[in-house]
């Protein structure tokens, strides 16, 4: 848990540093964007999208793999 709370934290601080040094180039979010092609729009439609998608399926996904773990973490050998 420690050495992803550690990595989420450098992802933060690397994307802190990176925003900053982008700014002071005068480079926007919108900018980046508008070279992709892309309004701030499309990207909240396919985030909409993509979880319209994801979470049926991962519902329909737990619906097997919780239970298959369930037995068999109830008849593992004890440990220790």
């Amino acid at each position: 848990m420690l050495r992803m709370l550690s990595t989420l934290l450098k992802i933060g601080l690397a994307s802190l540093l990176t925003g900053a040094v982008l700014a002071e180039f005068d480079v926007s979010a919108n900018d980046l964007l508008a070279q992709a092609g892309l309004t701030p729009q499309d990207i909240a439609d396919f985030a909409v999208r993509t979880y319209q998608w994801a979470l049926p399926n991962v519902i329909l996904g737990s619906l097997i793999v919780v239970p298959v773990w369930l037995v068999i973490y109830l008849f593992r050998p004890p440990r220790g």
